[in-house]
């Protein structure tokens, strides 16, 4: 599946940034990743809020191979196939990808804003020290 059928696919949501990776390709919108594609198959960002509406389609999570077996990545979730022939509805499945992404940076930027930074402290007295005054030689 190549960027120009993507972005033609994601027409009624709105305009998407298709981005090669990985051997597939991510989706974004507005910097955010909703959607990434591996193997032909779209599979849409999901959290706790958006996963039960793919587990009542049967869907499972994105998985891939690794030397020690199968991993699964609970974060983006395999796209219902009727939504290829179904703009509309593919729209509003993204808007709701895109919801999950907006919630999971406002998360991360939470996480991160509430790490109180450390006092920028001068070194010690004792390690400091001063190139010789030539000067006086």
């Amino acid at each position: 599946m190549d960027g120009e059928s993507i972005r033609e696919l994601f027409a009624d949501f709105g305009p998407v940034d298709v981005r090669r990776m990985f051997g597939g390709s991510g989706i974004f919108v507005d910097g955010r990743m909703i959607a990434l594609v591996a193997r032909d198959v779209i599979y849409l960002k999901a959290d706790a809020e958006t996963i039960p509406a793919f587990e009542a389609e049967r869907l499972a999570p994105f998985s891939y191979a690794t030397k020690g077996g199968e991993r699964k990545l609970t974060s983006y979730w395999r796209m219902p196939d009727r939504l290829y022939d179904d703009p509309e509805d593919l729209a509003r499945w993204a808007r709701a990808a895109q919801g999950a992404a907006l919630r999971a940076a406002s998360k991360r930027s939470e996480k991160s804003g509430n790490r109180k930074a450390k006092p920028l402290t001068p070194p010690s007295k004792a390690r400091r020290t001063r190139p010789p005054d030539r000067s006086r030689i």
